[in-house]
């Protein structure tokens, strides 16, 4: 179980009150599904909220513990149904493709809008794209579609 200081856990504190839970204990309790998806909410998220149906104090308290335990994250609040765990998010490694297939890879590409009225600042999102897409000069994504071909060019061989 990873242990935080005082301070570390206010921080997280005040940055989980906007959260929603992403996983709810249901009637069925801890199970293995139910930790599958916490540990990888964890890893998407470093910090989630976890709401537990149940009117037993002592039962939520051992299954905060338990899961605290199992997959290595620092219990950060316990108020009421909602528990609240952190556990650092693991960087995700980055395979380069040597498969020999033709093609690019995703690539995030930075589409900055201006303003409908133009007195306020432009909008700037950052978007995953495709190799076959292409982002048009409006800002919208366009998949890249093939050459069309002529049949007479493709007869005579050229």
């Amino acid at each position: 179980m990873l242990k935080l200081t005082p301070s570390e856990r206010s921080a997280l504190r005040a940055e989980a009150h906007a959260l929603n839970p992403i996983v709810i204990i249901g009637e069925a309790g801890l199970t293995e599904p139910v930790l599958k998806e916490i540990d990888s909410g964890l890893d998407a998220h470093g910090l989630i909220k976890v709401r537990v149906f149940g009117d037993d104090r002592e039962a939520r308290i051992g299954m905060y513990e338990t899961i605290c335990d199992k997959l290595g994250a620092a219990p950060v609040q316990h108020i009421g149904k909602l528990l609240v765990m952190y556990r650092a998010k693991k960087e995700a490694v980055k395979e380069l493709r040597n498969d020999g297939k033709k093609g690019r890879g995703m690539r995030e590409v930075t589409i900055v809008k201006p303003s409908p009225s133009g007195t306020k600042r432009p909008s700037v999102t950052k978007v995953m794209v495709k190799g076959n897409e292409r982002v048009t000069q409006g800002g919208s994504i366009k998949r890249a579609k093939p050459r069309q071909t002529s049949a007479k060019k493709s007869s005579l061989g050229q």
